[in-house]
């Protein structure tokens, strides 16, 4: 048999056509960029929060919102709709139009950022699924992943909305819900591109490391919702100590609501605590994790990216101490927010290497040939 013919039975078996092997290249730099725009948008959303922005844009037009005022009279007009809310009374009272503006553009910017990552992931899927460079297997995958992304704009505005009758901020509960929605969808972007091409055949059995893996992606995942709550409760600007907090390793005050879960989601103090005590939950497992992986696994790729992970763990813990120290500066925040997403992407490619073995593309010639 020929190389030729090697080689197009070899695509058959995995479901693939020739054209879909040689688009797989321009698929994986179009999610890559998809996920590097999504990062960047939870960066500029980390922005909007500590500029305390998020509520100077009163009204969701997913379409006409997407024009900024274009006159002195329009911005008169967006700032007329703003002092209505109670921020505007019981906090910025008396804030000067320049003031509104910047907090303005920061909120408009985020808002626009979302609607330009879906035209840039509609835009190509449509092309790749209507010229057939898609595998049948990873459309619902991708349709899944839009679906969400337009759930996500839906839900940032039901979290802004929960910040313009009665409160002067938005719900924390609504604002972790939004961050980690946007993370996740940042994961399943990256596990897609990880499984560009592979098959089950390619699954690797049960060996050493793969619960680690998972007991990983969950733990971060869970320290970016408490994040969430952090940030929604404005805790990091408090007990600004390290590593005692408010004197004591264990701070009183714990436990001071009632009921007593409510202070997991109300307490600042409790929220901050949890968030430091997973953090050192999450240095730990890592640590034991790649220790165990050293002495008793050969696997040399599972090894490396395991201290990958333990690496921007560290570093993560480091940036998040010297965050609270300084008490939240706003580069430091948007430093610290995006080192959780790029580390919570680290642990998912660290879990596909325990899961896959490497894909052994073939050669292959232009994706857009005919």
């Amino acid at each position: 048999m020929s190389e030729t013919a090697t080689t197009s039975s070899s695509l058959e078996l995995r479901g693939a056509s020739a054209k879909q092997v040689q688009a797989r290249p321009y698929v994986r730099a179009w999610l890559i960029l998809v996920a590097l725009l999504v990062l960047a948008i939870v960066t500029v959303g980390g922005a909007t929060r500590l500029t305390e922005s998020g509520l100077s844009i009163t009204e969701w037009k997913p379409l006409l919102g997407a024009i900024p005022p274009l006159s002195h009279a329009d911005w008169l007009e967006a700032f007329e709709k703003y002092r209505q809310i109670p921020q505007y009374q019981l906090i910025n009272k008396g804030m000067s139009l320049e003031e509104f503006q910047f907090i303005y553009w920061w909120e408009w910017a985020h808002r626009f950022f979302g609607r330009i990552i879906g035209v840039v992931f509609l835009v190509p899927f449509l092309f790749f699924w209507f010229t057939g460079r898609i595998e049948r297997a990873m459309v619902p995958r991708l349709a899944a992943i839009f679906i969400l992304g337009g759930l996500q704009g839906a839900l940032g505005w039901y979290m802004v909305a929960s910040g313009l009758a009665e409160r002067t901020s938005v719900s924390q509960y609504r604002l972790a819900a939004h961050l980690g929605l946007a993370v996740l969808i940042f994961g399943m972007i990256l596990r897609t591109v990880l499984r560009l091409g592979e098959t089950e055949a390619q699954r690797l059995p049960r060996q050493p490391g793969q619960h680690g893996a998972k007991w990983l992606v969950a733990l971060i995942f869970l320290q970016v919702l408490l994040g969430g709550l952090v940030a929604g409760l404005d805790a990091g600007m408090g007990y600004n100590t390290w590593p005692l907090m408010d004197g004591a390793f264990v701070p009183q005050g714990l436990l001071h609501m009632s009921p007593w879960w409510l202070n997991a989601f109300e307490n600042a103090m409790t929220v901050q605590f949890n968030h430091r005590m997973l953090a050192y939950v999450i240095t730990l497992v890592a640590l034991v994790h790649a220790a165990m992986l050293w002495r008793s696994f050969n696997n040399r790729p599972v090894i490396r990216s395991a201290m990958v992970v333990v690496g921007l763990v560290l570093l993560q813990a480091f940036g998040g101490i010297v965050t609270l120290l300084h008490q939240v500066p706003l580069w430091l925040g948007l430093v610290h927010q995006a080192g959780a997403v790029i580390l919570f992407g680290a642990a998912i490619w660290h879990l596909h290497r325990t899961l896959y073995a490497p894909v052994q593309q073939p050669r292959v010639h232009s994706a857009f040939s005919a």
